[in-house]
């Protein structure tokens, strides 16, 4: 196992490599905490199965989240408001009349301060000013990155705040398991879930449920993607012809049970996400249009995201449970991605 600093970018963005006895390598920058790399050693060559760009600071530029920590809330937030202990906080408007992922400058555009945690883990933190966005209270961010000697990168979030806050985090790492970036349709995929949060015509989530079972939209038996994502259906002319929803996760799981994996038998790399999240959004890369060129020109369902994270949305509705970060509350979550093949 080692770590090290790879360097730092004209524009001050420092880069670290994690490596494991079994040669699979993993690079996470400063900005925005983002991952860059997951590289595994095939038989036929080295593949690199995030999306992305090729130098740190590529992702300066536009880009569509890749690979980096979100907050302070995931997701979006209808109306970009919330009203917490009797006050209403208006955020920054982003995403049409919604709070998309933490706002017009989200957790993706910082400079994380960075330590090296041990032989196999980086540990990256922000500070979060009261205000920030529009939030409220001092809130302290640390996001550790692990690799594992079974080739699993886990993500360990804490945090803190001075005051009561909303706080929901995840990564929005965009894979192609096939390394290739061409097509996700064919990459099969399970998640542990039949229930899904139903939203309307701007993807917030109304507070309704839905049982999907045996619809386009279940996963609960192993499928390809392409097999439900062109079915003609309201909820898909919303997503605009692709999955871009939260699934609640089964319950009685624990974090050593998946939560989901995929798998390309053009590769042969599956994918198994564990977590303590209760939720999990399926994204597959509808925004993607070619006009972001980095590793490669990404087109339209050329990757896909398995963001964990609480129910979307729940800052404004009272039957999802709360994403409320109390004062001095200590806040930790796991997620885990381990590859196989």
């Amino acid at each position: 196992m080692s770590v090290k600093k790879l360097g730092i970018s004209p524009n001050g963005i420092e880069t670290y490599e994690l490596q494991n006895g079994k040669g699979v390598r993993v690079q996470v920058i400063t900005y925005g905490a983002r991952l860059t790399k997951i590289l595994l050693p095939m038989a036929k060559g080295v593949i690199d199965v995030l999306a992305g760009f090729d130098d740190a600071d590529g992702y300066l530029g536009e880009n569509p989240y890749f690979n980096a920590v979100i907050g302070r809330v995931a997701n979006r937030i209808g109306g970009a408001r919330f009203t917490l202990n009797g006050k209403t906080y208006r955020l920054n408007k982003n995403d049409g009349e919604n709070c998309l992922h933490g706002g017009t400058v989200g957790f993706d555009r910082k400079i994380f301060s960075c330590e090296i945690s041990g032989e196999s883990a980086v540990k990256m933190t922000y500070v979060s000013p009261d205000g920030e966005e529009n939030f409220p209270g001092n809130l302290t961010l640390s996001v550790t990155y692990v690799l594992t000697e079974e080739n699993g990168v886990s993500l360990r979030y804490e945090a803190f705040c001075d005051e009561d806050t909303v706080f929901s985090p995840t990564n929005h790492a965009y894979f192609s398991l096939d390394g290739d970036f061409s097509s996700v349709r064919d990459t099969e995929v399970f998640i542990d879930s039949t229930l899904m949060t139903e939203v309307d015509g701007n993807l917030i989530p109304t507070g309704n449920i839905s049982d999907v079972s045996g619809t386009g939209f279940d996963f609960s038996e192993r499928k390809k993607i392409g097999d439900g994502i062109d079915e003609t259906n309201e909820l898909f002319k919303i997503a605009r012809n692709g999955y871009d929803f939260n699934y609640i996760l089964r319950k009685d799981r624990d974090i050593s049970s998946p939560a989901a994996t995929a798998y390309s038998s053009k590769s042969g790399i599956k994918m198994t996400v564990y977590t303590d999240r209760p939720c999990m959004q399926l994204y597959t890369g509808n925004f993607l249009d070619g006009t972001i060129v980095g590793k490669t020109a990404f087109r339209y369902q050329s990757a896909f995201c398995m963001e964990t994270q609480g129910y979307p949305n729940a800052c404004n509705v009272p039957s999802f449970p709360s994403m409320t970060l109390k004062k001095g509350e200590k806040f930790f979550s796991e997620t885990t991605y381990r590859f196989e093949w």
